[in-house]
């Protein structure tokens, strides 16, 4: 059976204010698909658009350990591609926080391991941020003392040398 290829329409560059509020509707209703088709839509006419590819990022994140493994490089790439260090380390660092969530959150053996190398990465991401933050901006604060509740809540610890590691699929 034939593969369907589609010419997707443009959007309206007037209605690139309106296609981000439904974007972050779509996010917060949990539907980080719509959320991602509308970013990707956005950028097609605006591809500098920042509130967007941040936009784009959290949708690429909401649909870690649903999705591909792709989904985590596209939202490295989308961070990447922010304009200031601040934004780049912030967004970094949710990144590798939302990866550290789906380790503790997985049944894999060895995924608590996981789970701590991903917030201690996700940590010094924030630390990075908040050292260029303006100065009443904590958001980077708040993210950093999460990952450090986290590791304290479940224990967890750094893989001992003994540890085996889990067999990749």
């Amino acid at each position: 059976m034939k593969k369907q290829v589609f010419k997707l329409k443009p959007l309206s560059k007037d209605g690139v204010e309106s296609a981000l509020a439904k974007a972050e509707h779509y996010r917060l209703l949990n539907s980080p698909k719509l959320a991602e088709s509308i970013c990707l839509d956005i950028l097609e006419v605006d591809k500098d658009n920042q509130k967007a590819r941040i936009v784009l990022l959290l949708a690429l994140t909401d649909q870690f350990g649903q999705s591909t493994m792709t989904v985590a490089k596209e939202a490295q790439d989308m961070a990447f591609s922010l304009k200031d260090d601040y934004t780049r380390f912030y967004y970094t660092g949710i990144i590798h926080e939302r990866q550290g969530n789906v380790a503790l959150s997985s049944a894999v053996h060895g995924s608590d391991f996981d789970a701590y190398e991903w917030y201690l990465e996700a940590m010094e991401y924030y630390e990075k941020a908040q050292a260029l933050a303006p100065p009443a901006n904590n958001d980077a604060i708040l993210r950093w003392n999460t990952c450090a509740r986290t590791i304290m809540q479940f224990n967890l610890e750094e893989r001992p040398s003994d540890a085996p590691y889990p067999i990749l699929e």
